[in-house]
């Protein structure tokens, strides 16, 4: 079995190719992909060159973790059904290429157990559950009544919002590019400058700027919390006797768990998240190249899908 795949072959150079995939073994199912966004974070990292040090790093490869679509073949006992519509989180299935993340393509092959069962209804929105539960995770145990700031306002940043709203408190968000700053959003967004608060018993991060800790150590309130949940591709470093003053607490957010995917799943079949306008640009996918480059020079651009129902 072969497969259409975008295929980073080095830093700015991509391209749509025919692969092949390896066998499926009994614990796995074979998806026909239907969707695949392009992360502005990792993707956007291995795109440029300038993805740090990675487990599994290496040219060529497969990009992407953000793909739904419907499952052709699986075992009659396993996890999943054949016809059911799945998220996939990724797949290592193309041989001497890289997957990493490996879901850009027109099928794959990828253990059972690994695959999310997803109401069919939700159509494109459902890639955005990696994001989603990433965001789940970095909440955690936020109580009622808590008024964090969020750093970056782009999806990761609207959908930890929209989280920290779901679970009864009240987020700042910063953002410095007007494109996203306008609209009713349901939660203040704003510009560092325009925002006098030095209290914050918790700042989350999901720009990715590394050269921006000081600044946050700052709003903090004593005993204050930073979390980190971008990626980001410079070391970072704060000045010490501030956060010391402070007695800061940071706290590394890291990849999301099976559990995370689990909890944001059930608040999207309960109404409490929406998925709704987070979803900019789609684009076939014989056309990836370009999407690229968009999903990562266009300010306008949230999130881009690939759109795979027509790849032979």
């Amino acid at each position: 079995m072969d497969a259409l795949a975008v295929i980073l072959e080095r830093p700015e150079h991509l391209s749509v190719q025919r692969l092949a995939l390896e066998p499926a073994c009994a614990s796995d199912a074979v998806v026909a992909t239907t969707w695949s966004g392009i992360s502005t974070g990792t993707e956007r990292l291995l795109w440029s060159g300038r993805m740090p040090p990675f487990p599994g790093m290496g040219y060529p490869l497969v990009p992407g973790y953000e793909s739904v679509g419907t499952v052709v073949e699986a075992d009659a006992a396993g996890s999943v059904r054949v016809g059911q519509t799945v998220f996939v989180p990724g797949a290592r299935c193309f041989g001497a290429v890289r997957g990493l993340f490996g879901g850009a393509a027109s099928h794959l092959i990828a253990p059972a157990a690994r695959l999310v069962p997803v109401d069919g209804a939700l159509g494109d929105t459902a890639c955005l559950l990696a994001l989603a539960a990433t965001a789940y995770r970095a909440l955690g145990g936020i109580q009622p009544g808590a008024t964090p700031l969020i750093v970056g306002h782009g999806v990761l940043g609207r959908l930890l919002a929209r989280l920290t709203l779901a679970a009864g408190a009240a987020p700042t968000v910063w953002e410095t590019n007007p494109l996203r700053v306008a609209g009713d959003h349901g939660y203040t967004v704003l510009t560092p400058e325009s925002d006098p608060r030095r209290d914050y018993a918790v700042i989350t991060d999901v720009s990715g700027d590394a050269s921006g800790l000081d600044a946050l150590i700052a709003r903090l309130a004593p005993g204050g919390e930073i979390v980190l949940a971008g990626f980001y591709e410079a070391p970072l470093s704060f000045a010490f006797p501030p956060a010391f003053m402070r007695e800061a607490r940071i706290r590394i957010s890291a990849e999301f768990k099976p559990a995370d995917l689990a909890a944001v799943t059930a608040l999207i079949d309960g109404g409490r998240l929406s998925l709704d306008g987070l979803i900019t640009h789609r684009v076939v996918a014989a056309e990836a190249e370009a999407a690229y480059r968009t999903a990562f020079t266009d300010p306008a651009c949230l999130k881009m899908i690939l759109d795979w129902r027509d790849a032979a």
